[in-house]
């Protein structure tokens, strides 16, 4: 089997990257399905690099999609920028491809269900993350698939 054939029958990690935290959800091997992971709390650029490419192992995912922050105007800024550096950087490490996707609206859409469904602040500050990424990933998978 040739390795883009491989590739594309591997899941997908998706990171909802963030100055303090990464939120992560991961395909299934279909790519139909996206399941949110653990939060990771940022800690060194070597040391996230490291965790997210040992999720990746443990998951068996072929490639990684990381939400691009763009301004309303569909321009991307100094964020922008930072999440394609990080994006580099994996792709260095790992080996396996980085795709982008608009990520404007995925944290305003987790916000909102986890306020609907009533979880305190609290919980709702640790989980919206992973519901970003979640978010992210099932957008992509249902223009892709």
């Amino acid at each position: 089997m040739e390795n883009a054939e491989r590739t594309a029958k591997r899941r997908i990690l998706a990171l909802d990257l963030g100055k303090r935290r990464i939120g992560l959800a991961v395909s299934d091997a279909l790519g139909i399905t996206a399941q949110g992971l653990e939060t990771l709390r940022r800690t060194r650029l070597r040391d996230d690099l490291a965790r997210v490419a040992a999720i990746a192992g443990e998951w068996d995912a072929g490639m990684f999609l990381l939400g691009i922050p763009l301004h309303l105007s569909g321009r991307e800024g100094r964020q922008a920028a930072w999440v394609r550096e990080f994006g580099e950087k994996l792709r260095e490490s790992t080996g396996l491809p980085v795709e982008y996707w608009d990520e404007r609206w995925t944290t305003v859409q987790a916000n909102r269900v986890l306020k609907e469904s009533g979880i305190s602040i609290e919980k709702r500050a640790a989980a919206v993350d992973r519901l970003s990424a979640v978010i992210l990933l099932e957008s992509y998978l249902s223009r892709n698939g």
